[in-house]
């Protein structure tokens, strides 16, 4: 693809990064093929194609150029940001790092109105902090009926057990875990699963309760500043059990939130021009592992089944398209002796997407019918995923129960 950036703008680093990952799409649409947007609205804009030429066309203008409308914003808006088109991509285009620069872009360019200002500021301010998110859904238990329909959905039936989790102190083995912002609300035995399996491999769990949020959140909904700062936070707060040397350090920071593990991924790529903590995020972002990922290079054999159960397994976007991670999971449920349904097009976004299901409510719901029809299809006891949101997100509809796949793992050990 040609780009036409004159030399002034080049001087910027987030045009130059534009007009690299540009100059490698070749324009061909394969992409669109796996876009689930395009798949439901056949709009060329509303493809992977066709978003990149909105970007490039929005990033090559003047501030004045009257093309640029709230209509661009909507087809970037309506973005899933699943990534499965950098999957199905031959030339390697990054989409997702174009999309990020995009979105700031429009955002400085077409202000939103003061309804959509709001919404989006009430998401990050309740959802980023833990202790207000566990609070507000206290509440909304609490007041259960008043509480909008599609936000009701997203709430459990009741308070959720968290669980116990074992002194990990006494394993050799190390490692830091992530405990999230929305999880330990939503989920809170997810994590205390997590503990209680690496427990019996010998991996104790090292806390880190400074570590808060990984910043998803604010950055995808282009408060980047607010989500770059987040990311120092955590790197701070987990520092000082990495700089250990030898076998008191940690040897990885483990997520049981694919979104999360995704974008602390990334912590090396969007602290990159920070001096101050380039080097650090870089490392932090070697050391950072899904649970799978873990639980694949163990010998699984202190883990005997007590129960089998039959699993449909959703594999989130985050996992198998950020985290190139697909069969990961089903690889280690296997493994431990679950059965496992058949999915198809188990590539497709289930609507979650963070906040998606909540900006784009109408689109959400119908990625979301069309994934559970498919997982349905095999008639598992329960659907099992790796990711808070999704998870949230599927069970919202009432239908098969939803739970983390650990949950699973952890009640089938002493059941």
């Amino acid at each position: 693809m040609q780009t036409h950036f004159t030399e002034e703008a080049l001087k910027q680093p987030h045009i130059r990064e534009a007009d690299r990952v540009l100059r490698t799409c070749v324009h061909c649409g394969f992409c669109n093929a796996t876009c689930p947007t395009y798949q439901l609205l056949g709009d060329e804009r509303d493809g992977p194609r066709g978003r990149i030429y909105l970007m490039k066309e929005l990033l090559e203008s003047r501030d004045d150029d009257d093309r640029i409308t709230e209509e661009t914003r909507l087809h970037l808006d309506r973005c899933l940001t699943c990534r499965n088109c950098e999957t199905t991509c031959p030339s390697g285009v990054e989409y997702h790092k174009l999309l990020d620069i995009g979105r700031a872009e429009i955002e400085r360019r077409v202000p939103r109105q003061a309804s959509e200002r709001a919404l989006r500021y009430g998401l990050r301010k309740a959802l980023v902090d833990p202790q207000r998110f566990q609070a507000l859904l206290r509440l909304g238990l609490i007041f259960r009926p008043l509480v909008p329909g599609a936000l009701k959905a997203k709430m459990p039936p009741a308070p959720v057990d968290a669980g116990t989790r074992p002194d990990g102190k006494r394993h050799t083995r190390q490692m830091l875990i992530l405990e999230g912002c929305v999880q330990p609300g939503l989920s809170p035995n997810t994590n205390a699963a997590t503990a209680r399996v690496l427990d019996r491999l010998g991996i104790g769990l090292t806390p880190a309760p400074e570590a808060g949020c990984c910043g998803a959140i604010d950055y995808h909904l282009n408060a980047q500043d607010d989500g770059r700062a987040r990311a120092r936070a955590n790197i701070d707060a987990w520092w000082p059990h990495i700089e250990k040397a030898g076998e008191a350090g940690v040897e990885a920071i483990v997520q049981t939130a694919s979104g999360c593990g995704a974008f602390v991924k990334e912590y090396g790529d969007i602290l990159a021009d920070d001096p101050a903590y380039a080097e650090k995020a870089a490392r932090v972002s070697e050391l950072a592992r899904d649970l799978s990922e873990i639980l694949r290079d163990e010998d699984l054999a202190p883990l005997t089944l007590k129960k089998s159960r039959r699993l449909g397994f959703h594999c989130p976007c985050t996992l198998q398209h950020a985290q190139q991670l697909g069969g990961a999971v089903e690889g280690v449920l296997t493994r431990l002796g679950f059965s496992l349904t058949p999915v198809q097009d188990a590539h497709l976004c289930c609507g979650s997407a963070g906040t998606y299901s909540i900006t784009q409510p109408e689109l959400a719901t119908q990625l979301r019918d069309n994934k559970l029809d498919n997982l349905e299809a095999g008639n598992p006891e329960v659907i099992v995923t790796a990711n808070i949101g999704c998870q949230t997100h599927l069970a919202g509809a009432g239908r098969t129960p939803v739970r983390h796949w650990i949950e699973i793992v952890d009640e089938a050990l002493t059941q």
